[in-house]
């Protein structure tokens, strides 16, 4: 029941992430096209930059608790990469 219940909260973290980045790739093209500026198109993948590093957060914290070594490996040097970006260049609000 364990494993199931883990590769559900995979899957569903998995469609988090992907969500978001279909949202960052959204805004860039409606700023390949001029419907916003570069400015608000900025302002909007910013908003989403934190939950994005946080849902990847869980996602590797879900590895480690059900024990999928492996899955926690792969996604260990992403998270390190998240959490070095955004401890050295911070927030730029």
């Amino acid at each position: 029941m364990g494993d199931l219940v883990a590769w559900l909260m995979s899957f569903f973290l998995l469609i988090a992430l992907l969500g978001i980045i279909v949202y960052q790739l959204m805004c860039l093209a409606d700023l390949e096209f001029d419907y916003i500026n570069p400015y608000d198109s900025a302002s909007r993948i910013n908003n989403v930059v934190l939950p994005e590093f946080v849902v990847q957060g869980i996602f590797c914290c879900v590895h480690l608790l059900s024990r999928h070594w492996f899955m926690f490996l792969l996604c260990l040097p992403y998270l390190y990469y998240n959490v070095h970006t955004e401890t050295t260049l911070g927030r730029c609000n």
